[in-house]
C-alpha cells in the first residue's frame, strides 16, 4: 500500500470496517429498498474496528515477511487505543440496539471465537487445537452481521431470496477465507492452530475453492426469480469472477497489498458498484 496515510488507513484496520458498512448498506437496498439504521451501521463500523484490532494486536509474528507486521510492531499501540475506541464506541451503539439484544451477542460470541485462539492463556491455547472451524467462524460472522443483522433491525418479515442472498455472500466470502487460510497456513502450523487448510492438499484445496464459488453463483443467480434486477445481479456475481481468476496467483504471492486491499476489497466492491449505480 503507497504511502503512509494508505498504509494506516489498511493497517489499523479502518478500511475493513468501511467494508463491512459498505456491506451493510448493500443488503438493506438490495433486499429492503431503504438504507440501515444509523445506529445498526456505527454499531457494525466500531464492532469491526474493536475486533479486527483485538486481533491484530495478539498478532505478534509472521513466518512470511509482512510488511504489515513491521508496521504492527512500530505501531502496536495504534491497535490497542482503537480497540478501546472501537470498544466504546460499540457499547454506546449496543444500547440503541437493545430490542436485537441476542442477535448481536451472536455475533460477538462468534468473532470472539476466530480470535481466541491468540490470547496468551493455557484454556485458550487449548482451543488451537479444534480451531478447524475457523475459517467458516469468519465467514459466518461476516455473513451474518451484514446480511442478517440489517434485516432482523427493519423488522422485514424473512422472504427466500433473503436467504439466498445469505447463501451468497457466507459462499464468496469463504471463498476469499480459503485464500486468506492458504497464505496462514505456515503460521497456523508454527503455532500449533489447526485449521481445514492445514489438513487438505493442493487438490483438495483447490476443489473446496470452485465449490464455494459455484455456490456463490448459482444462489446469486436464483435470486433473478424473485424480481431482482439483473444488473443487481450482475454486480453481485463481478467480485466472483475476479476472485476465481485471482485464485492461482494469489495462492503464490502473499503480499499485503493483494491479501489486505485487494481481497479484502472484493468483498465489498459489489455493494460499492451497487451503490455507485444507484445514485
Amino acid at each position: 500500500m503507497p504511502g503512509h496515510t494508505g498504509r494506516f488507513f489498511v493497517y489499523s484496520n479502518l478500511f475493513i470496517a468501511v467494508c463491512v458498512v459498505l456491506m451493510v448498506n448493500q443488503t438493506s437496498q438490495l433486499l429492503l429498498n431503504s438504507s440501515p439504521g444509523i445506529h445498526l451501521t456505527a454499531f457494525v463500523f466500531f464492532a469491526t474496528l474493536c475486533s479486527y484490532s483485538f486481533h491484530w494486536y495478539l498478532t505478534a509474528s509472521s513466518v512470511l515477511p509482512s510488511p504489515r507486521i513491521t508496521w504492527l510492531k512500530k505501531n502496536h499501540a495504534v491497535h490497542l487505543v482503537l480497540f478501546f475506541v472501537g470498544l466504546a464506541g460499540s457499547a454506546v451503539f449496543f444500547f440503541y440496539l437493545l430490542p436485537i439484544w441476542p442477535w448481536l451477542l451472536v455475533s460477538a460470541f462468534v468473532t470472539f471465537l476466530y480470535s481466541a485462539p491468540k490470547i496468551p492463556h493455557q484454556y485458550f491455547r487449548a482451543l488451537r487445537k479444534v480451531a478447524i472451524g475457523k475459517t467458516i467462524f469468519l465467514a459466518f460472522v461476516w455473513m451474518y452481521v451484514t446480511t442478517v443483522l440489517p434485516i432482523v433491525e427493519s423488522g422485514a418479515a424473512w422472504s427466500s431470496d433473503f436467504i439466498l442472498f445469505m447463501i451468497s455472500r457466507f459462499f464468496f466470502i469463504y471463498a476469499i477465507c480459503i485464500l486468506f487460510d492458504l497464505r496462514d497456513r505456515e503460521d497456523d502450523k508454527a503455532a500449533g492452530i489447526r485449521s481445514l487448510i492445514t489438513y487438505l492438499n493442493e487438490t483438495a484445496i483447490s476443489n473446496l475453492f470452485v465449490i464455494s464459488l459455484v455456490l456463490f453463483s448459482a444462489s446469486s443467480l436464483w435470486m433473478l426469480n424473485y424480481n431482482h434486477r439483473i444488473l443487481d445481479i450482475i454486480l453481485l456475481l463481478i467480485p466472483g469472477f475476479i476472485t476465481a481468476a485471482l485464485f492461482r496467483y494469489a495462492s503464490r504471492h502473499f503480499s499485503d497489498l493483494l491479501y489486505y486491499f485487494v481481497l479484502d476489497g472484493l468483498m465489498a466492491l459489489s455493494a460499492l458498484l451497487m451503490l455507485i449505480a444507484r445514485i
